[in-house]
């Protein structure tokens, strides 16, 4: 059994309207958010082998605030441009490049992608509360958490079971 977490990243600042999308920051309710998120993961002991970072800085600022609960040491981190805001597909295929030694895999995205991905990926035995929560919104700082059997490869179309949609609300 294989596990992945979809993370969102957490909420952005819009304070600085010059910045390019790539470049805001974390707001200070992101900020705050991504800490709970990362200490329910290790409450949970949901802890990566490796985490999958879109290179964008309100991304890297939320890995590196969800990762700083975890107990040391911590995963590997790969920071790839290929996340930033990708679409679900290009999501697919960069989680289909994981090696097989990786059990447990988190990716830090963008929205729609990371939601759209998790919609085509549950399957039928996902948890029925979860996929509600799912339907109705995959907030900032939200985690998917999937399961799926086979390799990393095998990752398709209702390939993997939602067991829960965590969000920042659930946890304050």
């Amino acid at each position: 059994m294989r596990r992945l977490f979809l993370l969102r990243h957490a909420k952005s600042s819009w304070d600085d309207p010059t910045l390019p999308d790539f470049d805001r920051p974390l707001a200070p309710r992101g900020m705050k958010a991504a800490r709970l998120m990362g200490a329910e993961m290790a409450r949970r002991g949901w802890i990566a082998d490796l985490a999958l970072v879109s290179t964008s800085v309100r991304t890297r600022r939320t890995w590196e605030l969800v990762a700083a609960q975890w107990p040391a040491p911590t995963c590997d981190a790969r920071f790839t441009d290929t996340i930033y805001e990708a679409r679900q597909r290009d999501l697919q295929a960069e989680i289909r490049k994981t090696g097989d030694r990786v059990r447990c895999l988190l990716v830090v995205g963008h929205n729609p992608g990371l939601e759209m991905l998790a919609r085509e990926i549950a399957g039928p035995d996902s948890d029925p509360a979860a996929m509600q929560r799912l339907a109705a919104k995959f907030p900032t700082a939200g985690l998917a958490s999937l399961e799926l059997e086979g390799a990393w490869s095998d990752l398709g179309e209702r390939s993997a079971r939602l067991t829960d949609l965590l969000r920042p609300r659930d946890l304050d």
